[in-house]
């Protein structure tokens, strides 16, 4: 008995090599099924229906695969599930997924669902709601209307519905800025600190960038604000390494929060127009020569130097006051756009764009989704139809 299992177990063994061989030799090329399998699977994450299977899968076969990409994206758990995961990170500092629906998340998936211009995103007048019987209204103060979203699966697809912050939060139609001026956003970003979190983490959600990725230590530091010491640790070799490749030109371009904040006792966003927030004048000891901020004027130094390199708008001033008017500025450079289809192809393909294929591939999406008017939805669907196969 212990011999004939061992040649059982021996034959088995050489079967499995063998077919491991063989499908490492010649790898199996999936079919228009399987592809449309796959990219159901990605964009929604739940398995199609077999009509829907059978559609796509027809599409695919046809030559049509961004087609079959959009047919996926009628199913609500794209907006539900793929698209909130996709948002939510970018709502809170610790870049969590998992938190509550809010209004930014909502903005978000509004917008893509209407293929509202993306570029706008930043600088709108615009927040989704639900449209949902028994709903808590919208309120400045809780994330109850949200919440209640949340709690009940209301299918968002069906429930949201576009209006105005202005219409809802008070601050005036002008100092509306996208997502930035949402009330998830000044909890997480405006509240207490010096409001340059809001320019940090709108550049890594939205330009792919951290700070030290920018960093140029060429530009004079008079804007920089007397919070920040000239010698910090009693050595000014550090300000002058390091500190200033920052502050040069974040301070600028922050000043054009300098009218925000967020309220942690009224929990809300306030907007108080022609007066700077007390917060731009903390630790004023720290360096007395130090830029005053008196207004909410901002300039992109970035527009020369190294970060020229992220592709400013020749079509936009490169100046101007408030939030709106920066973010037009940073949603205009070529460094949005990029991010934004690399961001896709990370939640569809499942990686970064990772070798020259990849990278041809992300570049000319990002082309289409400048020249076609900044539609979300076309990104996803171009992503799905690249890496289908894979």
């Amino acid at each position: 008995m212990r011999g004939t299992m061992t040649r059982t177990h021996r034959a088995v063994l050489i079967a499995l090599t063998t077919s491991m061989c063989l499908q490492s030799a010649w790898p199996v090329v999936a079919g228009p099924r399987e592809q449309a399998k796959r990219m159901h699977d990605r964009l929604t994450g739940v398995a199609p229906t077999e009509s829907v299977l059978s559609q796509m899968a027809t599409m695919i076969s046809a030559g049509n695969a961004q087609g079959a990409a959009m047919l996926a994206m009628d199913n609500s758990s794209f907006y539900n599930v793929t698209l909130r995961n996709f948002v939510a990170p970018a709502t809170n500092r610790a870049q969590s997924a998992f938190v509550p629906l809010n209004d930014y998340t909502a903005t978000v998936i509004g917008m893509i669902r209407d293929n509202v211009p993306f570029n706008t995103v930043l600088s709108a007048d615009l927040v989704y709601v639900g449209n949902v019987n028994g709903a808590p209204a919208y309120s400045t103060s809780n994330n109850n209307h949200y919440q209640y979203l949340d709690n009940n699966g209301i299918d968002l697809k069906s429930a949201l519905v576009a209006t105005t912050q202005s219409s809802l939060t008070g601050v005036p139609a002008a100092a509306t800025a996208g997502v930035i001026t949402t009330e998830a956003a000044a909890q997480a970003f405006f509240i207490m600190g010096t409001n340059r979190a809001m320019f940090r983490f709108t550049l890594i959600n939205y330009l792919c960038r951290d700070m030290e990725q920018v960093q140029d230590t060429s530009y004079p530091p008079d804007r920089i604000r007397q919070d920040v010491s000239r010698s910090p640790g009693g050595d000014s070799r550090i300000f002058l390494n390091s500190c200033i490749g920052c502050h040069a030109a974040m301070d600028p371009m922050a000043q054009a929060f300098a009218y925000y904040n967020y309220d942690t006792t009224a929990n809300q966003l306030v907007y108080t127009a022609g007066q700077v927030q007390p917060k731009y004048a903390i630790n004023t000891g720290n360096f007395k020569q130090g830029y005053v901020t008196v207004d909410d004027h901002w300039d992109n130094r970035w527009r020369s130097g190294s970060n020229s390199l992220l592709g400013w708008s020749s079509a936009l001033p490169g100046s101007g006051n408030g939030a709106k008017s920066l973010g037009q500025e940073l949603a205009g450079s070529q460094a949005f756009a990029d991010c934004q289809v690399q961001k896709v192809f990370q939640a569809i393909c499942l990686r970064p764009p990772s070798n020259s294929a990849d990278r041809a591939a992300a570049s000319q999406i990002s082309s289409d989704f400048k020249g076609g008017n900044y539609n979300m939805k076309q990104v996803f669907a171009e992503t799905a139809a690249y890496c289908m196969g894979t």
